[in-house]
Order: structure tokens, then sequence, then C-alpha cells
């Protein structure tokens, strides 16, 4: 997971939901835009996103993706979790003792511990960071009227 522009890609693309949905939805294509991606890169990052809870979806003209949840409640560890699923083909090298026994546990334990703490770290206040960098308006508080 660490040093890998796939789970990078799949914060940056969740926080342009967060940040342009307002009560809508967002669609590739304008995540593309303004991300400066093609549309059809996005979509290996969205599907899993959708699967996971994290996004949801909705087809049509005027459909596209939108938090599933308010953004107070999704963290950085589980949109992280959602697009790394997919185990790697192992690397040249990857097969030997030393690298298997010693270097890849250890590297399993850093993921570890980085994901603990990425998921102390809310998607809100990656919001709010957008926010004091001038790169959106501050974040306002949603009113949830769930009982």
């Amino acid at each position: 997971m660490l040093l890998e522009a796939r789970p990078a890609l799949a914060l940056a693309v969740v926080l342009d939901i967060a940040l342009h949905a307002g009560r809508g939805t967002v669609s590739a294509a304008d995540i593309a835009e303004r991300l400066g991606l093609a549309r059809r890169g996005l979509e290996p990052i969205l599907q899993p996103l959708s699967r996971q809870g994290v996004l949801s979806s909705t087809r049509g003209p005027t459909g596209g993706y939108r938090l599933a949840r308010p953004r107070r409640g999704i963290t950085l560890g589980e949109i992280i979790r959602a697009v790394s699923q997919e185990a790697a083909p192992p690397a040249e090298g990857e097969s030997n003792p030393l690298f298997t026994l010693v270097v890849q546990p250890f590297w399993m334990d850093i993921n570890e511990m980085t994901l603990k703490h990425l998921d102390t770290i809310s998607l809100d206040m990656l919001a709010r960071r957008a926010a004091g960098a001038g790169l959106a308006s501050a974040p306002s508080d949603v009113i949830s009227f769930v009982i």
C-alpha cells in the first residue's frame, strides 16, 4: 500500500466527490477533467469504492457518484482498503527467503500501522485541509435528520 499511486488516486477521487457533489452526483467525466486523468482510468478506482460502500452511484444521463455516507463517517483507511483489495503479482526478487521471511512481513506490519493511523482521519478532515489551502469552500456541517 505504501508508495502506491492507486490509493493516493482513490483519496483524490473521493475528496473531489466530497467537494463537488453537494446534494447531487458528480460524473466520472467531471472528476477526470478536474484531476487531469482519462475517464477510463477512473473506473477501476470508482467501482471498488462503490462496492465497499464508500460511494454510491446512479446510472443514466444525470447519474454519477456521491458519498454513500457523510464525510465525517468515512476514514482515509477505509478508502485505501477499498482499492487495495486486489493482490498485485509478485515482482522480481519477491520469492527469495530474505524477502518472504523478513522484508515482506516487516512491510506488512508498517502498512497495518499506517492504515490504523489513517482510520483515525476522516474524509471531512481532508476536506477541511482542501478548504484551508483555498481549493474549496469551507465544508459546512451537514444537518442529519436521521432519527
